[in-house]
């Protein structure tokens, strides 16, 4: 099958992949938020959403976890707290897709019952019970490749080749949710940029893509703003906004047909431009 026949199914919603879609970050963490009241943060999480949506996300995923590397963990009470109700918020309100970015299953669970549409797994499905639930839910999924745990990812990254290493990866994690029951149709694969990478493992991995792209599943992108930008432009995370678009769009030409971004309206422009040529 080409990609060009790949749709996602969720919810009564169908979204079709022949073009590539933009997912718009919704950290809903303390060190993202302002912290003054759940309920004005729920504001300002939702006036954030329809800004992405009007720039040209189609999907909005959400999380309630920081992975940036060193973060703490976070207990699975406060992440439910923090998740679930922005979930139904934006299911009641807006009419997107809606993902979130969770590896445990109490909260696969609960979104699912207020709106989730896609579950986004950095730990692949690989905590307690994470994948029966997500077998359960029958909800597309994405599994993400990262070496080590978000404390400790980026102390020492090593691979003996780093696309063999991360593409072996993916594929046992495939053969086991396949095995599990999972549903060809709801895998996606995340490289998982940043996620136990050195910046030039990382480019290679982004040079790589299509590699990913062929084996027939959809390829999330998510290199916004991270480290991997920062580095080459030695700029701070509010200035990566052109290097973000370039790497999304670049994802974007090797294969990746789901860009997770900051940037949305950035990404958006970036994406047209290609077209625009590729239709010349």
């Amino acid at each position: 099958m080409g990609m060009k026949s790949v749709k996602l199914r969720a919810n009564n919603k169908v979204l079709d992949l022949s073009q590539p879609q933009i997912m718009g970050i919704l950290n809903f963490t303390p060190d993202s938020f302002s912290d003054s009241g759940q309920f004005f943060n729920l504001d300002a999480a939702l006036f954030h959403v329809e800004k992405m949506l009007r720039e040209g996300a189609t999907i909005i995923d959400i999380g309630g976890e920081s992975t940036r590397p060193m973060a703490d963990e976070v207990s699975e009470q406060e992440e439910l707290e923090r998740v679930v109700p922005l979930v139904e918020a934006v299911n009641q309100r807006f009419d997107c897709w809606i993902s979130v970015d969770t590896s445990k299953a109490a909260v696969m669970e609960e979104s699912a019952k207020v709106g989730m549409d896609i579950i986004n797994d950095i730990r692949a499905l690989q905590e307690p019970n994470a994948l029966e639930t997500a077998v359960k839910l029958a909800l597309p999924t994405c599994i993400m490749h990262m070496q080590g745990q978000p404390r400790t990812m980026q102390a020492n990254p090593q691979y003996d080749d780093v696309v063999n290493d991360v593409l072996e990866f993916l594929q046992k994690r495939t053969a086991l949710c396949l095995q599990a029951g999972m549903a060809r149709d709801n895998i996606i694969w995340d490289v998982g940029f940043g996620f136990g990478k050195t910046v030039q493992h990382n480019y290679k991995l982004l040079q790589q893509t299509a590699r990913f792209a062929v084996e027939g599943y959809p390829v999330l992108a998510g290199l916004s703003r991270k480290s991997m930008i920062g580095a080459v432009l030695d700029k701070p995370v509010e200035q990566r906004m052109v290097g973000s678009a370039t790497g999304a769009l670049l994802a974007a030409m090797n294969g990746a047909t789901i860009l997770r971004v900051h940037d949305v309206a950035e990404t958006a422009d970036a994406l047209k431009i290609w077209q625009a040529m590729l239709n010349a």
